[in-house]
């Protein structure tokens, strides 16, 4: 046996098994990576399940067009309600416009109304009478709170006097002429 030389056989095979081992190695690290994957794949499969089955149970067919249907019904709503407010503004607009017309003849007419209202009014009440009459001669005469005529504010133009009379029930309706006469000359 001494012919035969295994030396170099035997390194080759521990050389193989030394192989072996690291191979062996090597693939268990593998199958170890693998399977922790597989795991985390495993969980998130589990949990992705798990959501979808909620969201399939949580969404039922008949909640969601029950849904939609009362929604459609409040969308008409809110569009009738928003046609009808439409329509009423246009008819505030068009009552504004007829508001306007009337206070424009109302302002052209003047306090005293028209012409022949005014004169109408001043034909039939004495009272009316009277305060033209004392206006053209340049007195006028002023009403309190009750109506009551009490005070008389007398102008004369052509001494650019301005006399102001404060009536009072002592004195007589003759002596308040005589005033008024003698201040208007």
């Amino acid at each position: 046996m001494g012919n035969f030389h295994i030396e170099a056989d035997k390194t080759a095979i521990d050389r193989v098994n030394e192989s072996l081992t690291t191979l062996q190695q090597a693939r268990g690290l593998r199958i170890a990576e693998a399977e922790s994957a597989l795991k985390k794949l495993s969980r998130n499969l589990s949990t992705m399940s798990q959501q979808h089955n909620e969201t399939v149970s949580s969404n039922n067919s008949i909640d969601h067009a029950s849904q939609i249907v009362e929604l459609d019904t409040r969308k008409f709503r809110i569009a009738k309600a928003a046609s009808d407010f439409e329509i009423e503004g246009e008819r505030l607009e068009q009552e504004l416009d007829g508001l306007r017309g009337r206070l424009h003849d109302l302002d052209v007419q003047g306090v005293d109304g028209d012409e022949g209202a005014r004169t109408r009014r001043e034909v039939d009440d004495p009272t009316i009478l009277k305060l033209k009459v004392y206006r053209s001669l340049g007195i006028d005469v002023e009403a309190d709170n009750a109506g009551n005529y009490n005070k008389a504010v007398i102008r004369n133009h052509r001494k650019g006097d301005v006399h102001v009379v404060n009536f009072d029930p002592k004195f007589s309706r003759f002596f308040y002429s005589n005033y008024f006469w003698q201040t208007m000359q």
